[in-house]
Formats: structure tokens, sequence, C-alpha cells
């Protein structure tokens, strides 16, 4: 029988959970995973969330990941994976999302039947039934009265990494101590999706990651300590205790499994449960080398960059994000994230490409690159970058102009064809435009382009990306979040072996990454020069987008 380490990376995203198993040696052993949606069809939820009842609310219902949990495990266990080689448990959730624990939780958390579900939590733990989570933009009064508490956003930048977002889970907190002190003085402890994850482990509730931290406007992105000022115009006095303990590094100890898991699934009892992360950051600890971009299709569109520890400090902008680094102290991780990704490109496909993806691939392959000018802006949710703009915007452009010429047309005036290509050429635009900027003075040209989430898999992506960024474009599966979650799980591990020294980087000395990741597109010189060219065009047009949803505000 086979007794050799497993290692449990668990990533809840917007739409699902999934679990990924790795070995000592780093080989994915399995994968099992749960779909909101059609899973657990009784929480009514689409796309994972709920929208309302307030404008921008979006929340998720957290017994629904409770429940998620535990046919994620009746599901492993059919696929008879053995609980009692996994000595390491780690993972990822959403980034923002937020958890409300009742005064009841610690002693329900230490004290669960091991007859009875995870859902035996719901609803006596939690003083809220719904998280808030990263689509969530109904923060905006909240947002400018933090960055003005503190000089303005650039100065909440530099404090934190990143000026107020609607999404960040300072502005929520503050917001619902404004509008539902009850559910806030009735609140113990406050989680992120990524700190809740652990606490259903351990028993007792989980300290929040250094990480993730990173994205609520509420830790010194520097000192990677909360940062009293903040908490207090967030929370007020009391939220430093609801919060919990300074921020945790990953491949730290938090401590064993609780018995709950022994008992009910047949978990070893050493097993160790490590900090989870955001997915971002989990995302770069399972395919970043130095000199890669990561670029994730998922839900969300997010461009992320490592940044090496440096003498000097980082650069911090209003319009992209720092995070700390999960498991390299003193480094950082840029990140550019727009909230409509996958939905925006489905809402095109099923618009303009009768759902299909083999239709809509024909429709950007039988248009040029650059679209004979045309260019489309498609933001069914307010976006993040640029902010706060909502809506669809057409437009036909020459760039051999200087500067460019722009004219703004109406949906009937752009073609129906062009539209594939049009979205898929706007989010690579956005993001090729803003990459210079954020990367250090001295930074070596990026090498590779590396994708994952669910478009990675798609060819006429993959090719389009390498034209428009001029990297050859890797991919390395779907779950990388997930994988990450399973890596930093083995890290607290063999860090434990090791006396608890060692770095992440050590330990992945003998892992060989880069023959798990395939080539998979070359970029096209011609078209890497022609987008080149566009980028101008692209910003003059995103800056009419902004004067026009401005306008109409």
């Amino acid at each position: 029988m086979e007794t050799s380490p497993l290692f449990l990376g668990l990533d809840l995203s917007t739409q699902g959970l999934k679990a990924v198993l790795i070995t000592e040696d780093s080989d994915v052993v399995h994968e099992s995973s749960v779909h909101f949606d059609r899973d657990l069809p009784h929480y009514g939820t689409t796309n994972g969330a709920i929208r309302g009842p307030g404008p921008g609310e979006v929340t998720s219902p957290v017994c629904m990941w409770l429940e998620a949990f535990d046919l994620l495990m009746e599901r492993m266990k059919a696929a008879n994976v053995d609980f009692a080689r996994i000595l390491g448990i780690s993972g990822d959730g959403q980034q923002h999302g937020s958890v409300y624990w009742s005064k009841d939780a610690e002693r329900m958390l230490g004290s669960l039947d091991p007859e009875l579900p995870l859902e035996q939590l719901s609803p006596g733990a939690f003083s809220l039934p719904s998280a808030p989570i990263w689509q969530d933009s109904s923060t905006t009064r909240e947002c400018r009265e933090l960055e003005a508490a503190v000089g303005g956003a650039q100065a909440l930048a530099d404090l934190t990494g990143s000026r107020a977002y609607e999404r960040f889970t300072g502005t929520q907190i503050r917001k619902l101590r404004r509008t539902n002190p009850k559910a806030y003085q009735a609140t113990a402890r406050i989680s992120l999706v990524s700190s809740f994850m652990p606490s259903l482990f351990l028993g007792t509730i989980a300290p929040i990651e250094v990480a993730d931290a990173s994205g609520m406007n509420t830790m010194n992105v520097l000192t990677c300590k909360w940062d009293d000022a903040l908490l207090e115009a967030c929370g007020g006095p009391e939220l430093r205790q609801k919060i919990g303990p300074e921020p945790a590094p990953g491949g730290t100890l938090l401590g064993t499994i609780s018995p709950w898991w022994v008992k009910r699934w047949g978990f070893n009892p050493d097993c160790c449960i490590a900090p989870f992360t955001g997915d971002n950051p989990a995302t770069v600890v399972a395919l970043s080398t130095p000199g890669d971009a990561i670029l994730s299709l998922g839900t969300s569109t997010t461009l992320l960059l490592s940044i090496p520890p440096s003498d000097s400090a980082p650069k911090r902008f209003t319009t992209s994000h720092l995070l700390s680094h999960p498991t390299t102290i003193d480094a950082h991780i840029a990140m550019l994230c727009y909230k409509n990704g996958a939905l925006a490109r489905e809402q095109v496909r099923d618009t303009y490409a009768d759902g299909h993806w083999t239709q809509f691939n024909a429709l950007v392959e039988q248009t040029p690159p650059g679209n004979a000018g045309y260019m489309g802006f498609y933001f069914p949710l307010p976006e993040i970058i640029p902010p706060s703009v909502q809506g669809s915007f057409f437009f036909h452009t020459d760039p051999s102009l200087s500067p460019p010429s722009i004219r703004s047309i109406p949906d009937a005036d752009m073609p129906h064809a062009a539209h594939p290509r049009a979205i898929l050429e706007s989010q690579f635009l956005s993001i090729r435009s803003r990459i210079k900027a954020i990367l250090p003075p001295d930074a070596a040209p990026l090498q590779r382009l590396v994708l994952s989430g669910g478009s990675s898999g798609n060819v006429v992506i993959r090719q389009l990306a390498a034209d428009v960024f001029g990297m050859r474009v890797f991919v390395a599966g779907k779950e990388g979040a997930a994988e990450g979650g399973a890596q930093l799980a083995r890290y607290a591990w063999w860090r434990a072996q090791n006396g608890g020294e060692g770095t992440f980087e050590e330990m992945r000395a003998a892992d060989i990454v880069g023959e798990r990741m395939k080539c998979v597109a070359e970029p096209k010189q011609a078209n890497v020069e022609l987008y080149a060219g566009l980028v101008d065009a692209y910003r003059a047009c995103e800056d009419r987008v902004v004067e026009m949803c401005a306008a109409a505000a």
C-alpha cells in the first residue's frame, strides 16, 4: 500500500471549490471540484453569487461553501483518495471576500459533531449569513471617506499598496458598521475567504495570511502589520480584536487538523494546516519563475508580476495593486485586476457567436489583427481598471495618425463579426499599456507569458495573447491556484521537517518547474509590431469611455 505523503490544495473561487493533491515531488495525482450553480442549485446563485438587494451588492451564501466542502470530500472519497496520507493542507480563496463570525463561532468550531456535516455551523456561527465578495461595488462612499482620512488615493496606495477599492475588505467593514451596526456588534471575528477555510480545518479561527491581507486597505504593505489608523477608520477601536492577530506569512504551521476531520473522513491527526492565501498569490506560487508574467484568465482577468526584494521600495500606483509576497519576505507581487474577465467574454460569445466557443474562435480568425480599426469595450459589471466604467462602447480608429483618430460609433455600426476579436484585443491592450509603468526601471525584460484559468485552454486566445504581449505563451493547467495551495501545504510540512528553517525557493530547487509548462504559442512579429502601434489608440479610446461614463453619472 502506498504510504508516501500527499499535500492538499483547495481553491474556493467565485464559481466553485476545487481540490488538487500533489506528491512530495510536486506531481499532481488527483483533482476534484464542486460547481456551485450546477451542484448546489438550491442556493439560487448565478456564477456562484447573488446580486442585491441593494445597488452594487454581491454576496455568496456561506452555508453554500460549507456544503461544498462536504460534497468535495465525498467526491474525493469516491475517487479512493487516502485521506490518511495527506500530511499538509493549504489553499486559497477568492480575494477580498469576507466572512463574519458570531460570538458562538469558536465554541461551535471546536465542538463539531462528526456525525453531522459542516453545515451544522450555519447559521449559528455567523453574524452574517452571506459573505460580500470581490464583485461587490456598493462601498463607493466608504472608499472616498477612507482615502480622505489618510490624505488621498495615492497616500493610501503608498501605505497599503492600493487605493481604496469597493471590493476591498476595509471599506466593506466600514459599510457594515454604518448600515448594519447590530450585525457588526454581533461579529466576534472577521475572516477573509482564505482564512475562513483553514478555520474549518483547525477548529479555531485562523489568522489572515499576509499576501491576502494586502487586499484589505488595512495593512501596511511594507511592514506587513495592521495599521492602527486604518483599522480605526474602517471599524473603530474594536476592529483590531475582530481582525485577529498580525498577518501570518506562508509556510508557517498554524496547527494540526481538528478531530472532526479525523473521525468523519479519516484524515491523519498529524496533518498540518498552513495559512491559506488569495487566489492570485497562490497562482504566483504555483507558476511563477523569474522573468515570467502570469495572466490569469478566470472569472476576473488578472496580470501578476513578481518583484524581488530590493533596496528601494517598490512602486505603488492608484491604478494597480502591490501585494506582499506569500512566501518570500520583502518580495512583492504587482497586480492588475479586471472585474470583467470571463463573464464578459462569455457574454460576447453568447450574443455574437450563438453561445459556442468554436464559432467565437472562427470569428476571431476571420477578422484581421487590429480588427480593421474597430475597438470594443465590454463592461457588464462596474470595472476596476479603468474605475467605475460600465456598459458597452464602440469606436473606429485610425492609429496611423498622430494623435490617433478615434470616432465613437453606435453598436449598429460595429460589424457583428468584429465583437469576439474586439473584446480580446481591448482586454489585452489594456494590460499591455500598463506593464511598463509597474516594473522597476532596472527590471530585466519579461521572457514568457504564463496563462492560467479557464480561457487558457483556448488556442485562439493563446495566439492573440502571444501577439499582443510579444512573448512566448506557456500554459501549466487550469488549476494553478489550487496547485499553489498544495505547494504552500508542502512548504509548511517541509519547513517543519527542517526545524522551521528553509526558503520556498530552496524547497523547490529540485522541482523541474519549467518542464511542466508547455509553449503553446509563438508571437508573430508582424502582429507584435501592429499591436505595439495600437497602444496609443487604445488608451485614447479608453479615456473617451471614462469621460462618457463620468458625464452620464
